[in-house]
């Protein structure tokens, strides 16, 4: 299947241009999220001189010494500073033993959270713990605090749209994301010269589903990025010029009892030989407030039908999500439901 077909674009540019056109809009999104759990977003507001920005911090952190980048590591459970290539395995949030995971990534949060107010200060050591910055770069700073407002903006205007495709008034989610659990994180795939060649199984980035409601991924134009298709096969998807990739996470297929889908995806390797080998992306979650009850949208429920998931807190769920990728222990974890059901069987083929 050709990648424009799989994964639609949408033009996000008329949403404020009156009923006719948000109707449109949202139930472009609607086909989207119930097809394929991806789309790509053109007319999105994001400045081109915000990304390349954005591009020129990320090309500074990963110049960095590796000294220099480690001592920027923070521990397992605090979502912020570097993660060292292979310190990682995604697929191990799914259940699934894989080699570790073949890129180095860089986090960060809010960057402005207020000091004194006991929603935000009563996860200061987890959801809003403090940015980890490298020392003199200041510039870094800047440009990546601005892309996070700009990408956070998008992504806000991405719950109003869901809120409508879902028959749901579209500040419908705004009680649930008015302290969200939000952050960045820069992902840098480099295949370094003559180095060995993958493990069996090895990926750039293992099968996974992202864990909250909405990813807002800017990634370059190189192939590697692979989802599961509605046929159950992977394939690849590079983005179009100037659109941001945009997919679901579990939360949000929780709420919709399976309406839309929580996309499994991964990055493979490049072939070995000439050609791209590199590939950058920079992935914004958007996951709502850490003490938010998720559980099935009265919209997403039909008539003699039972939700098929019980509620949940968000933070929870992220919680032992982000911990599970970290931790080749495979036992049950607390707090979490898996939303692929028996998709599973697609993690497993082929790795």
């Amino acid at each position: 299947m050709a990648v424009d077909a799989l994964v639609p674009v949408v033009d996000l540019s008329g949403w404020s241009d009156g009923e006719t056109s948000r109707a449109r809009i949202a139930a472009e999104v609607d086909d989207a999220c119930r097809r394929v759990g991806f789309l790509q977003v053109v007319g999105h507001g994001v400045d081109a001189g915000t990304i390349g920005s954005m591009l020129e911090a990320f090309e500074a952190i990963f110049a960095l010494p590796s000294d220099e980048k480690l001592a920027m590591r923070a521990p397992p459970h605090i979502n912020r500073g570097y993660a060292p290539l292979g310190s990682e395995s995604l697929s191990y949030s799914l259940g699934v033993d894989t080699p570790p995971d073949l890129f180095e990534a860089f986090n960060i949060g809010p960057d402005d959270v207020p000091a004194d107010e006991p929603v935000y200060t009563a996860e200061i050591e987890g959801v809003f713990a403090p940015n980890i910055w490298p020392e003199g770069l200041a510039d870094v700073r800047r440009d990546l605090v601005a892309y996070f407002a700009s990408v956070s903006a998008l992504a806000r205007r991405l719950i109003s749209v869901f809120a409508v495709a879902l028959d749901l008034p579209d500040d419908h989610f705004v009680p649930m994301c008015d302290h969200a659990t939000e952050m960045l994180r820069l992902n840098n795939y480099v295949r370094a010269t003559g180095g060995s060649d993958p493990l069996p199984g090895q990926q750039r980035m293992g099968a996974h589903t992202d864990y909250g409601i909405v990813t807002v991924l800017y990634g370059d134009r190189v192939p590697g990025l692979e989802i599961v298709g509605p046929d159950g096969k992977w394939c690849g998807v590079v983005p179009e010029e100037g659109a941001f990739l945009v997919n679901l996470g579990d939360l949000l297929a929780r709420w919709t009892n399976d309406r839309w889908r929580s996309t499994v995806h991964r990055v493979v390797p490049p072939p070995r030989g000439p050609g791209p080998s590199r590939r950058r992306s920079a992935a914004f979650f958007h996951d709502g407030n850490y003490d938010a009850l998720v559980e099935c949208l009265p919209t997403c429920l039909a008539e003699g039908e039972a939700p098929r998931y019980p509620p949940v807190l968000a933070g929870e769920h992220l919680r032992a999500k982000l911990l599970s990728g970290r931790s080749r222990s495979l036992e049950p974890r607390a707090g979490v439901t898996d939303t692929i059901g028996e998709r599973i069987e697609a993690v497993t083929r082929d790795l």
